[in-house]
């Protein structure tokens, strides 16, 4: 295992835990360590337990005794400060966000309320928690933050983003990300709050919302509709399998310095049209019809503030901690299109 729990780390909050990352972050914690989790979600359009629910039921129902599902929205402080009380926790980690850029375009009031202020008020309660703990748990105790790459705002052909990358935010979603980060960091600066922070990228896998790149082509392909691409398609991300991704944050979280920040990216630049093209070449090949999948392929018009490209240089979460992606991209690519195949009807409930 490359993360070690603290022994006295017995109390696990997770918030988001019902979302993409956080169910993926819960189901490693069930099956590698003999924590309780306590799953924090307002259980929005983007939550869905099922993931959790089998991981339990595959690996031993017992399990369910150490997964406390709780809905909240960590925007209301009050219900938030008394389910802390309630746990009593030993660890946080923060993933609940609202997170689809086309949706902060939208209507971006609830990306404030949601990544602003309920990470104020997450802070503001961790730290009322933090500060009546025993020295002996203070040492354990810390909130991890996740976050993201669009943080930095797009980047030429040749650079790439780092720790020491500047904030420069081109969504209401990236905006609201942004501002997370910088409360996160000041409240350890200003009131000793130990913290530490990853900005990842792309993310993708099973169990991933059919409204995202990878599982939106893949179920528009298999149901024979067009598949949408914003401009010409050459916009550049990092992509990052989310198992991977995982164990960079348990690794940052565990192992880490406190008050550290670690870029995660799986150096796997491609430009969204060769994604959708590799997708319909494997469905092709798995799942023959008469016409190519590329014919459904359709551009869209591009979105505002599109950003071009996102990479990421990983080279200090390798050198400091050990980490590199297990996954490469075609291999994720297939384990997860492989994945939806055998799920389709789980999308449905979706679209």
């Amino acid at each position: 295992m490359l993360f070690e729990i603290p022994e006295l780390c017995k109390k696990i909050i997770v918030t988001g835990g019902a979302g993409f990352i956080g169910g993926a972050l819960i189901r490693k914690l069930l099956s590698h360590t003999n924590c309780h989790i306590f799953n924090i979600d307002k259980f929005g359009y983007a939550s869905d337990l099922t993931g959790i629910n089998n991981e339990i039921k595959l690996l031993d129902s017992l399990l369910d005794r150490r997964h406390t599902f709780s809905k909240i929205d960590i925007s209301n402080k009050e219900i938030l400060s008394k389910t802390f009380k309630e746990i009593d926790p030993d660890f946080v980690f923060h993933l609940a966000a609202e997170s689809h850029v086309d949706k902060s375009i939208e209507g971006p009031e609830i990306f404030v309320k949601s990544n602003v202020l309920g990470t104020f008020n997450l802070l503001e309660v961790s730290r009322e928690h933090y500060d009546q703990l025993s020295s002996e748990r203070k040492k354990v105790f810390r909130l991890h933050h996740v976050s993201t790459d669009e943080v930095f705002g797009s980047l030429s052909q040749k650079s790439k983003f780092s720790e020491n990358s500047p904030y420069k935010p081109n969504s209401p979603y990236s905006a609201s990300k942004a501002a997370s980060d910088h409360f996160v960091r000041a409240w350890q600066s200003t009131y000793g709050l130990p913290i530490s922070i990853s900005n990842c990228s792309n993310n993708f896998g099973p169990w991933q919302l059919p409204d995202k790149l990878i599982p939106l082509v893949i179920c528009k392909a298999i149901k024979n509709e067009l598949i949408p691409i914003y401009g010409d398609g050459k916009n550049i991300r990092d992509w990052l399998f989310v198992n991977d991704h995982v164990d960079a944050i348990l690794l940052i979280a565990f192992k880490g310095l406190k008050g550290c920040t670690y870029c995660v990216g799986g150096c796997n630049e491609y430009s969204n049209l060769q994604v959708v093209n590799l997708i319909c070449d494997y469905l092709n090949k798995e799942v023959p019809k008469k016409n190519d999948y590329r014919e459904q392929i359709s551009f869209v018009e591009d979105r505002p503030g599109h950003d071009f490209r996102y990479a990421i240089d990983n080279s200090l979460i390798r050198s400091d901690l050990g980490w590199q992606p297990r996954y490469s991209f075609e291999e994720g690519l297939r384990t997860t299109i492989s994945w939806y195949l055998e799920n389709i009807n789980w999308c449905k409930k979706f679209i």
